[in-house]
């Protein structure tokens, strides 16, 4: 195949070969995933937590771990900030509903007007956005899987199992979290939930492209999606799923200090 959804959005290329570019939000161009970095938000953390909204604080609240909730609070204060921008709507006013299977969604006014997902781990954070279909993003911070085989036994799709039980050991535990994260992405955009069992459907190991290379019994038409791994920073793997074909997407960083712009 040699159509533009073989392309992928890594080594610092975009899904359409445009490079990574470090930017403070606006209206929405097309679809679009942007990278967060947490850490360089840190002293920010109080001017985060203002914007969220009562439901938000509580949940922040429940973590025992302080990086745990730091975590939290930024990744949701940068999806209000680049939603907000994008609908031109104040960050704290925004309010969120959930789908059937307890996928986040706008609520009025703003329902229907714009797909989203937020992803985060360890220290980055991804948000999702398309103005046309729906969208998942997946990000895992990189860290020793000497169990993969197993997890993927349990988990994944018996050829995937295969494959990665085939890799040599230097090679299997990226390969398990690009894997992964194109799985997560993709149930992420369908909004199934746990409804879709990860085994139900198979994708590509790298160098391939990334690509859904079957599905069995699953309610997912490979055909129908576009999918792609991410490299969001230094550490970490992620994946894009968009609910139509051959789409394309732009890749962004937050700059520093985007939370001064916050209000």
């Amino acid at each position: 195949m040699n159509d533009h959804r073989d392309r992928e959005a890594r080594n610092g290329e975009s899904w359409n070969g445009e490079p990574w570019e470090t930017a403070l939000p606006g209206p929405l161009a097309g679809n679009t995933v942007w990278t967060v970095d947490i850490a360089a938000a840190a002293p920010w953390q109080r001017d985060c937590a203002a914007v969220l909204s009562a439901a938000e604080t509580e949940r922040a609240a429940r973590f025992r771990r302080p990086e745990d909730r730091d975590r939290f609070v930024v990744s949701h204060a940068a999806l209000r900030l680049v939603l907000g921008r994008a609908l031109d709507a104040a960050p704290e006013a925004l309010a969120f509903t959930e789908g059937p299977a307890g996928k986040p969604d706008l609520a009025e006014p703003w329902r229907g007007r714009l797909h989203f997902n937020l992803s985060h781990s360890g220290g980055r954070a991804l948000v999702g956005l398309s103005p046309s279909a729906a969208i998942g993003v997946d990000v895992e911070a990189l860290r020793p899987m000497p169990d993969a085989e197993r997890v993927a036994r349990s988990y994944f799709a018996p050829d995937e199992a295969a494959a990665l039980a085939a890799l040599p050991d230097e090679a299997r535990e990226g390969a398990f979290m690009a894997v992964w994260t194109c799985k997560e992405a993709v149930v992420k955009a369908l909004g199934t939930g746990l409804s879709m069992p990860l085994d139900r459907f198979s994708v590509s190991l790298p160098p391939a492209p990334a690509l859904i290379l079957s599905a069995r019994g699953a309610r997912l038409d490979p055909a129908a999606l576009t999918l792609m791994r991410l490299e969001p920073g230094p550490g970490t793997l992620g994946a894009a799923a968009i609910a139509e074909p051959g789409a394309n997407l732009l890749l962004r960083t937050l700059a520093t200090g985007w939370p001064d712009r916050i209000a």
